[in-house]
């Protein structure tokens, strides 16, 4: 089961640093090139649904924020105690 949680840990923590790097692309467009189209394919799907739900505030997209900070919670609250307790015995 210690394995399970290691590759949830990651996986959640690669997803923030797509979404970190996806940011960043959103403010500097000289950097995107054909690979940011298959970020946008893991990244967007998510996004999305936030979008309707919180509409962009002049120019300010806070789905970004709010996707962010949401798994950023999941991750701290959820997997990495899961992780910490199934691979290490008290």
């Amino acid at each position: 089961m210690c394995g399970l949680w290691v590759v949830v840990e990651n996986i959640f923590k690669l997803y923030l640093l797509l979404l970190i790097v996806y940011a960043v692309l959103s403010w500097v467009p000289s950097l995107r090139g054909r690979w940011s189209v298959y970020l946008a394919m893991l990244v967007e799907p998510v996004l999305v649904p936030v979008r309707r739900v919180i509409p962009p505030l002049g120019g300010l997209d806070l789905s970004f924020i709010v996707v962010f900070f949401v798994i950023s919670i999941v991750l701290n609250q959820i997997v990495i105690p899961q992780h910490f307790s199934s691979c290490y015995v008290y």
